[in-house]
């Protein structure tokens, strides 16, 4: 009897080049999530098998690089931007194979150049933007995690303020709590507090209780923290 591999070979074709090519992915049998870090964070069982290496699709013949939540959809202009600035400039490389954390990370930047120039929706750059903060979180890298934490803040607040979030999997409590949380992990205490309030004020309008119990204590956190170090001021 075959064993069945956890990653196997998925086949695209380029929406730019038309192309075809063969990306790895995860079967989801395979995935074993662990726990959540407080920004939904999955942590998985195995650092080979995790998805978050596998989210971005990068072709390697013109370099046009996405996950599949980007619209198929493009604006006026874009798919000449996309082919002047990504695939004149393409070397070709194959990041069709297993990747490893430092793989992944180039080809998210791929996807989020590719992202920007063809104006997608916010929502969709703030995810991204988020698994890679997710990934030099791996690398404990906390420079770079904190830098696409802020971006990936930016682009939520982007989505909000716009409501490009409606439509997809993403609810109005869940972009409120992670522009909150983000701006809680990168020292942003008063802009977390005015997004976790927003959160709480929505308790009696939505089914995602337990989005309003983590802003809760989150907002419960900041407040302590903030007890403690007036208290240490006052002391010294």
């Amino acid at each position: 009897m075959t064993q069945i591999e956890p990653i196997y070979d998925k086949k695209c074709e380029c929406i730019i080049c038309k192309k075809t090519f063969t990306t790895k992915k995860l079967r989801s049998r395979f995935i074993k999530v662990t726990s959540y870090d407080t920004d939904f964070c999955p942590l998985y069982a195995s650092d080979e098998l995790n998805p978050i290496l596998y989210h971005v699709n990068v072709c390697p013949h013109c370099g046009f690089s996405s996950t599949d939540d980007f619209n198929p959809y493009f604006p006026p202009g874009a798919v000449e931007d996309i082919q002047s600035k990504v695939c004149a400039q393409w070397v070709p490389h194959d990041f069709g194979q297993k990747r490893r954390v430092t793989d992944a990370i180039k080809t998210y930047k791929l996807a989020i150049y590719c992202s920007l120039l063809k104006k997608e929706k916010h929502i969709v750059v703030a995810g991204t933007y988020m698994r890679l903060a997710w990934l030099y979180r791996l690398l404990e890298n906390t420079d770079q995690e904190n830098r696409f934490m802020k971006l990936a803040m930016d682009a939520y607040l982007n989505s909000y303020m716009e409501s490009d979030f409606k439509g997809t999997q993403v609810s109005e409590v869940r972009v409120l709590y992670l522009i909150g949380e983000l701006a809680r992990r990168t020292h942003h205490n008063d802009q977390a507090v005015k997004y976790f309030s927003k959160v709480i004020e929505q308790q009696n309008r939505t089914v995602e209780t337990g989005i309003i119990e983590m802003a809760k204590e989150r907002w419960y956190d900041i407040r302590e923290e903030q007890k403690s170090a007036k208290i240490t001021k006052n002391i010294s």
